[in-house]
């Protein structure tokens, strides 16, 4: 005997099945395109922000830490980072001619450690007149100058120049007990920052009565420089025993000059805490270095600029703290 199934049977028994191939536990799950229209909103969104970065050189390792923290910010804040350097930190030529070259590219915004402390404030200027955001970091720009020629509202990352200075220089003259003579190595003369570690180091001296400063030339910036100057000065003042050195590329020079020609009696102080200079102080080479934090430096040039790009209102000036660095260190 035949029996017929009524058609709402059949559909219940197709969907009793389709529903347990559904719940299968071996079904792969598969993410679905977007609609059309979302992908069109996607493909709309404005490009990243491109913030410029301008460096003096990555001849010195401590523009190379800069840039680090300068790439860490712009991974975490999505932008499009433009690094520039000149050839040598004393191409203030070359950093306007980057800076000119930016203006006609468009950046939205530029973070800048000028080589001089005038010489860019024109050409800043211009970018600023252009709609261009502009953020001094390392070397400040000339107050006044800067004030003369229209260059307003551009925030200053550093750290305290002539404190971490005099804190270096210190650790040569706290030990002597008698008459000594000493020396400076200065930055850039132009430089504010290379102004303010020289006066941090002739404050420290000035302090002892032990000490007599008997020259401060400069090597701008240079380890070759240095070395030469070095020379000169040890032939012109053969009873120096101290020289406190503006960065440590100049204390490397130094450093390198004394140990070809044997002059074990000299000390040595820098700024910057570059890897060979950390080495030479843990080897006794060197007494004391800073750590100013490039990268630290870096990071938050790139997010002011882009904090100024969304809005917000800046402070004028923001100290990063320094480390003195000695042998003694835990480093």
């Amino acid at each position: 005997m035949k029996y017929s199934t009524p058609a709402s049977s059949l559909i219940f028994v197709l969907l009793f099945v389709f529903g347990l191939a559904g719940c299968s536990e071996s079904e792969p799950v598969t993410r679905q395109s977007p609609p059309a229209a979302e992908k069109e909103d996607a493909a709309s969104l404005p490009p990243p922000k491109k913030i410029a970065l301008v460096m003096k050189t990555l001849t010195n390792p401590f523009f190379i830490k800069m840039e680090q923290g300068a790439r860490q910010a712009e991974e975490e804040l999505e932008v499009e980072l433009i690094v520039k350097t000149a050839a040598q930190e004393t191409s203030i030529q070359q950093q306007i001619g980057i800076v000119e070259g930016l203006i006609r590219a468009k950046v939205d915004a530029i973070v800048i450690a000028p080589g001089d402390s005038i010489g860019l404030i024109p050409v800043l200027k211009q970018a600023q007149d252009a709609g261009i955001i502009v953020v001094n970091i390392d070397n400040r720009l000339d107050r006044e100058y800067s004030k003369a020629s229209g260059l307003a509202g551009v925030p200053f990352i550093s750290v305290d120049n002539e404190q971490a200075a005099y804190d270096s220089a210190k650790t040569l003259v706290t030990p002597l007990k008698k008459p000594t003579e000493v020396a400076i190595l200065e930055g850039i003369r132009a430089a504010e920052n290379a102004k303010d570690r020289k006066n941090g180091a002739m404050r420290a001296f000035n302090e002892s009565e032990f000490v007599t400063i008997v020259a401060s030339e400069t090597a701008h910036w240079k380890i070759d420089e240095a070395y030469e100057v070095t020379k000169t000065l040890l032939e012109q003042h053969p009873n120096i025993e101290a020289i406190f050195c503006a960065n440590d590329m100049m204390a490397l020079g130094a450093v390198k000059y004394l140990k070809d020609n044997g002059h074990k009696k000299v000390k040595v102080a820098g700024y910057d805490a570059l890897d060979q200079a950390l080495i030479a102080v843990k080897n006794g080479e060197m007494i004391a270095t800073v750590d100013q934090q490039a990268a630290e430096q870096g990071y938050q040039g790139v997010l002011f600029a882009y904090r100024a790009l969304i809005g917000e209102r800046l402070p004028a000036v923001i100290l990063i703290d320094t480390r003195l660095i000695t042998k003694n260190s835990s480093y």
